[in-house]
């Protein structure tokens, strides 16, 4: 199921896989036409951004900048359940962002996803459901009108933490949305 999951995305497809806080929904983070493809399926205005995931922070620094000070915190929270914002390199298409410099980053606590990850590259990280619609904690959870329109659904049993997880803006510092993970982050910006 993982190296088919990685083929897929590889050749521009989507997939839903499990991470410890929800379902996601992965295609190619690189690839613009890929991240079309997920904004499609979720019906997401094209002005809300889609985060990033990773395997490790080795291709973490190859999407965003970091700074030395930053490590430390990195470090701490990854893998995890919290999505970092950083700026990001070039190399990352400005539709995964909304056309902002900052690009938001998660490194998943669960072994499907990262050996996804591992094979098929950096991936898109949003919850694999429609825009404004419950987020699946299991494979049973994802609707119909979103298991249609994938081309793979990876069953990684019950999420673990069964909520997003917690945005933190590393630049500034603060915390864009809670979720799991929250007091460690907290406890890492102080």
């Amino acid at each position: 199921m993982i190296p088919s999951a990685a083929r897929f995305i590889i050749g521009g497809g989507v997939v839903v896989y499990p991470t410890e806080t929800v379902y996601g929904l992965g295609a190619n983070a690189l690839d613009e036409q890929a991240v079309m493809r997920v904004f499609l399926i979720k019906k997401r205005p094209l002005s809300m951004p889609i985060s990033l995931a990773v395997s490790s922070l080795e291709m973490l620094r190859e999407v965003a900048e970091v700074r030395d000070d930053d490590m430390d915190i990195l470090e701490d929270l990854l893998p995890g359940p919290v999505s970092i914002l950083l700026r990001k390199k070039s190399i990352v298409p400005d539709i995964l962002t909304a056309g902002s410099s900052l690009v938001g980053i998660r490194f998943p606590d669960h072994e499907s996803a990262l050996r996804i990850i591992d094979k098929a590259g950096p991936i898109t990280s949003t919850s694999a459901n429609r825009t404004g619609q419950p987020a699946p904690v299991s494979a049973k959870e994802v609707s119909k009108e979103i298991e249609d329109r994938v081309e793979l659904v990876v069953d990684g049993g019950r999420c673990k933490y069964c909520q997003p997880s917690t945005l933190l803006d590393l630049e500034n510092r603060k915390i864009i949305r809670p979720g799991a993970g929250l007091d460690k982050a907290l406890k890492a910006i102080k």
